[in-house]
């Protein structure tokens, strides 16, 4: 059947890099953008999800799925990840106590890092709504999705298997 390499319903099993998912999920809390795991078509039983990170979605026009970071982490440790900002919130600190402060973030999130390189899920839900670039579609077949409680609208679990 033509088009079915850009089906993403096709994925049976994503292996990520517990490195890329941790770098993800951080990027995320401290910078600007975006960070996730991109799976690009053509789309088959197992495929390899990378890290990518952006400032404009292009998943509509490229077929890509964009898994969250924060969908392949166990919740406890993402709960768990230590903020800097309350303990630099209080303006009674001075420039050498926001530096030990500083270092103390460093370590306990090089701390955290480890924890969560070892939770990684065992499955996670894809977004399925669109199957290629816009236009890709057989004429008269919708990239998207409708509302109505079908079972193309319940998303496409696939396993995940953890690399490194």
């Amino acid at each position: 059947m033509v088009g079915d390499d850009r089906d993403p319903s096709t994925i049976r099993s994503l292996a990520v890099s517990a490195g890329d998912v941790v770098d993800a999920y951080a990027y995320n809390r401290e910078n600007p953008g975006t960070a996730v795991l991109r799976v690009t078509p053509p789309f088959h039983g197992r495929m390899r999800a990378r890290l990518h990170v952006y400032r404009v979605d292009d998943s509509r026009m490229t077929g890509a799925i964009h898994v969250d970071p924060d969908d392949l982490l166990d919740d406890e440790v993402t709960r768990a990840y230590p903020t800097l900002e309350t303990a630099l919130d209080d303006a009674s600190i001075d420039a050498e106590e926001t530096e030990r402060l500083r270092q103390r973030h460093s370590a306990a999130v090089g701390e955290w890092r480890d924890r969560a390189r070892e939770a990684i899920v065992d499955t996670v839900p894809l977004e399925v709504t669109h199957r290629g670039p816009a236009g890709s579609e057989p004429e008269g077949v919708s990239s998207e999705v409708t509302a109505g409680g079908t079972a193309a609208d319940e998303p496409h679990v696939v396993e995940v298997k953890r690399l490194g």
